[in-house]
């Protein structure tokens, strides 16, 4: 009888059915040697755990439900990350937005203090007072202003732009026609920083003869008082 024969016995139960007894000691209760593992036999059953805790089920779709399970969670998972990682761009793009426009408004506060003295400079340049260590230091302040972002516009022939002219008198055009209003002279430079007026130049406007040699309202204003002064 092989070690086999004596691992298995079948018996006959009480209602005629056949049970088969197994035994998976290792020891052979006969001879006390140590079974080779080929005399177990293989399991056959559920109870016999022939699937590990780590082992794929096959699903109903025939795909196994461990590999499933993990292609659902890896989908879910970059998912996620796909949403975190358009979040915090866009939260960067807000905060960088916010800072800028926090570094614009303190800009725009400081330089506002400044503008009565930047109006004394330019008087003081039209009248030839503008000379010796008094020059050096406006230009040094030109120069620091400049560097904040600040620009000054308003000046004689270009077309009227109610958004950063502040017209203080109006002459109408003598000739029939069609006409165009100009900014005939500057009576207080406007200055701006970024897209922001800090004040508008005051003027005084004309109407003109429309030959079409105007300048288009919203084409940028070149040369500024404090540039030239700067210069």
């Amino acid at each position: 009888m092989t070690h086999a024969d004596r691992n298995e016995r079948a018996d006959t139960g009480a209602d005629g059915e056949r049970v088969v007894v197994r035994d998976r000691r290792r020891i052979d209760p006969t001879t006390g040697e140590v079974r080779p593992p080929g005399d177990a036999p293989a399991p056959d059953g559920p109870d016999d755990a022939a699937a590990g805790p780590g082992a794929a089920v096959p699903g109903d779709d025939g795909e196994p439900v461990a590999v499933a399970e993990l292609t659902a969670q890896l989908d879910e998972r970059t998912t996620d990350l796909q949403r975190l990682s358009a979040e915090f761009a866009n939260y960067r793009r807000r905060v960088d937005r916010d800072r800028e426009t926090v570094l614009v408004g303190a800009r725009t506060q400081f330089v506002g203090e400044l503008l009565t003295v930047l109006d004394d400079l330019d008087r003081a340049e039209v009248h030839g007072d503008l000379t010796g260590p008094f020059k050096a230091v406006a230009d040094k302040l030109t120069a620091v202003v400049q560097k904040l972002g600040l620009e000054s516009f308003g000046l004689e022939g270009e077309p009227f732009e109610p958004s950063v002219h502040e017209a203080v008198q109006h002459e109408a055009s003598p000739v029939p026609g069609p006409t165009v209003t100009v900014v005939s002279s500057v009576l207080r430079p406007g200055y701006r920083i970024a897209d922001r007026v800090l004040r508008p130049a005051m003027v005084t406007v004309a109407d003109r003869p429309d030959d079409g040699t105007a300048r288009d309202p919203g084409e940028p204003v070149e040369g500024s008082q404090a540039k030239h002064r700067a210069e």
